[in-house]
């Protein structure tokens, strides 16, 4: 084709450099135009979508930090795990709980909850799992009363009346001491060489009776507990956590041989050894600084587990259990918590009580 007339070569060339560029210029903006369009687009959708749910910063979150989780299936020893036996209500919403008692040094776990209702007032990290220590002898006693009679002979071992730690300490070798004898035994000075004896008579043999105790744990439905031994002195493998324990309060507690034991302050009791008599003391210290309507429960002590306390008490009707877990003050915090249920959730005025000593 030849070159149109009045158009010189040179500015043919340069009008059509011209025009690409423009062209190339229209073709970036467009796709810039595009991209900032999306970008609107998926904002706007976020802000309906994610920010219509958002709530101000510091606002609780209710429903979503302690929103509820598929119930487990199988026990911390790995068996299948019933429905609780006694359920809890409002456990894991500490924001929505009646009792708001902060300490200086708080228990690592803890719980108050009404023993007829199952409602929480209370709580710190209730199903953390924890050593125990001799909480441990509430899973005893309460298999011992289901299997046994009061007046049935028990024969002591030797590894029973060997086993370290807090006990009896004069238990006959070779000789018969009665059940409930060994019961009292086992709750009031809480003795590891009564859970053994006791574990021995039920199961014949101390792992049998260790099955037995997880077996009946997994049935009652405590998800987050395990036992290793009738007594708690040993902690490995041995742990709960406080809501179980509150299961297993409620368990114990209405087991009539048990509460008549755990509400005792001191007992004496017929033995086989010179005098004939057995003297034995609770250590639980709502009964030692005569908390009001005390009914029990009991207490343990490792120094891997701290000092800790399962209480219960009664006022007007109104069953409150506590749980305190690795604690400084085990009484005395039981006790407040406690005032604090009776008196300000259920309105119940004032008893005259003694004043626990510091560290008690």
């Amino acid at each position: 084709m030849g070159t149109p007339p009045f158009m010189d070569l040179g500015r043919s060339q340069e009008r059509r450099a011209l025009a690409r560029r423009r062209r190339r210029r229209r073709q970036r903006a467009f796709v810039a135009a595009g991209v900032a369009t999306a970008v609107a687009v998926a904002v706007f959708l976020g802000v309906i979508f994610v920010g219509g749910n958002s709530e101000p910063r510091g606002a609780p979150r209710v429903g979503t930090h302690h929103a509820p989780q598929p119930r487990a299936t199988l026990s911390a020893d790995g068996l299948p795990l019933a429905a609780p036996a006694f359920a809890l209500t409002g456990v894991t919403t500490p924001q929505l709980d009646p009792v708001h008692l902060a300490f200086a040094q708080p228990p690592r776990s803890g719980l108050l909850f009404n023993l007829n209702t199952g409602q929480v007032l209370w709580e710190r990290d209730p199903h953390k799992r924890v050593r125990i220590a001799s909480l441990t002898k509430m899973m005893t006693a309460l298999l011992t009363v289901k299997n046994t009679t009061p007046d049935e002979p028990v024969r002591i071992t030797r590894r029973a009346a060997d086993m370290p730690g807090s006990k009896v300490g004069v238990l006959p070798v070779g000789h018969h001491v009665r059940v409930e004898t060994l019961l009292y035994g086992l709750l009031l000075p809480s003795g590891n060489d009564a859970a053994v004896a006791l574990a021995e008579h039920v199961s014949r043999r101390v792992s049998t009776f260790v099955r037995r105790m997880n077996s009946e744990a997994a049935g009652l439905g405590m998800g987050c507990t395990r036992y290793s031994s009738p007594s708690g002195y040993y902690n490995q493998g041995n742990f709960s956590c406080a809501a179980d324990l509150a299961l297993l309060a409620h368990e114990d507690i209405v087991q009539p041989r048990i509460a008549r034991v755990t509400r005792t302050l001191s007992a004496e009791l017929p033995f086989p050894i010179k005098g004939g008599k057995l003297f034995l003391y609770n250590n639980n210290p709502l009964l030692i600084y005569h908390y009001p309507g005390t009914t029990g429960l009991k207490t343990g002590f490792t120094e891997e587990a701290g000092r800790c306390l399962v209480g219960t008490a009664e006022r007007d009707g109104v069953r409150l259990g506590v749980v305190i877990l690795h604690s400084t003050e085990p009484g005395r915090q039981a006790r407040a918590l406690l005032n604090a249920g009776f008196e300000d959730v259920y309105h119940l005025k004032p008893v005259p009580e003694q004043e626990f000593p510091p560290g008690a």
